[in-house]
Parts: structure tokens; C-alpha cells; sequence
């Protein structure tokens, strides 16, 4: 086993925010492409995208063709079943490690998947970016604890209960000044990052 894929969670529906994050937009390009365009060029491969809430339309707006497309018909019970989902998905690669990105957090790119990704080369890594000494994203999960974490994760817990009873395992990497941790939230959120929330509606323009 060698290398380290990318595993970019898209599914939510955004009912904070009135839709799909997938499909905001920054700077022209919706988040689905920017974060497996991050997730690419900061090394990953393969990469595996897991879509849910308005697949179709997230399809149709991004060029996800740099990733295997995984549709997880659970989307709607939160985070945890795309966890399972995009881990059940890298089960059949060769990979040592998956590193998580989340879509709302568009202000982590490749140069934090970069340097989270570079520990990934044992398959029993555990490793997180820290901002301010506090735990994000990416986090870089290591093959051997993919079955563990798929069997805790639920509702919107992903892997944060497993990194967690984990304490000290896990390796932190600083990414303080190489991105932002920000998530996306709420439509203020949303033009705080310069993005307009509009763009989310999955029957928009």
C-alpha cells in the first residue's frame, strides 16, 4: 500500500443556508470543484468526491473529472454516512491513508492538504491540521482505523469522536497562515468569504 487519497465530503443539503454548499461558488468555481481541485494538487490520489443533496445539479455545475464520483443515497442522516460512504469507496485502492476535506471549508486548499498529507506514509496515522492550536481540517486518517471510524461514525460526527478518544495518537500539523479554517455555514458566512449564498439553490440559474 502506498500514498495518500483524497476523500472530499459534499453531500449536505445546507439547510442553514437554504442549499448545497457544493454548489456556492468562489471566484467563479463551485466548492465541489475547488476542494477536489485542492485535494489534487496537494498531492492526493486518487480522489473520491461524495455527493448527496442535489447531485445532479452538482454534476452538472463542476468539473469533478480529477475524482470518482460516489452518490450516498443517506446523505440526509448527516456527515457520518459520507464518511462511510467515501471509505467504503477507497476500501479497494491501495491507498495507506485518506485525508478529509470538507467543501465549506474553501479556504483550505493544497498547500494544508500538502503538508497534512505528508504523514501519510503509515497505514496507523492519525494527523489533523491545528489553527491556533486548535483541531480542522484536513484530517488525515490512516487505513488501519478506516474500519473503526466508519463503525463510530453517525449523524454528524464524521471521524471527531474517534480523533478524540484517540488524544495524544494524533499528530497535529500547524497550517496557521496557509489557510483558513473557516467554514460555510449560513448565508453570512457565505459573503464573508465573498460568496453569494444565492448560488447554493439547486434550481437556480
Amino acid at each position: 500500500m502506498t500514498g495518500v487519497a483524497g476523500l472530499v465530503l459534499a453531500a449536505g443539503a445546507g439547510r442553514r443556508l437554504g442549499g448545497p454548499k457544493a454548489l456556492l461558488r468562489l471566484d467563479g468555481v463551485p466548492l465541489a470543484e475547488r476542494a477536489v481541485r485542492g485535494a489534487r494538487d496537494g498531492g492526493c490520489a486518487p480522489v473520491v468526491v461524495v455527493l448527496g443533496a442535489a447531485a445532479d445539479r452538482v454534476r452538472a455545475v463542476a468539473d469533478l473529472t480529477a475524482a470518482t464520483v460516489v452518490v450516498n443515497p443517506r446523505w440526509a442522516t448527516g456527515l457520518g454516512s459520507s464518511l462511510r460512504a467515501g471509505l467504503a469507496a477507497l476500501g479497494g485502492t491501495d491507498a495507506t491513508a485518506a485525508l478529509v476535506l470538507l467543501v465549506d471549508t474553501p479556504g483550505v486548499g493544497a498547500e494544508a492538504v500538502r503538508r497534512v498529507a505528508a504523514h501519510g506514509d503509515d497505514e496507523h496515522v492519525l494527523a489533523c491540521a491545528t489553527y491556533g492550536g486548535r483541531p480542522g481540517h484536513p484530517v488525515l486518517l490512516g487505513r488501519a482505523h478506516w474500519a473503526a471510524i466508519a463503525a463510530r461514525a453517525d449523524g454528524d460526527a464524521g471521524a471527531r469522536r474517534y480523533l478524540r478518544a484517540a488524544g495524544p495518537a494524533v499528530v497535529e500539523v500547524p497550517c496557521d497562515g496557509i489557510a483558513a479554517p473557516a467554514d460555510v455555514d449560513t448565508a453570512e458566512d457565505a459573503r464573508r468569504h465573498g460568496i453569494d449564498p444565492g448560488d447554493a439553490v439547486p434550481w437556480g440559474p
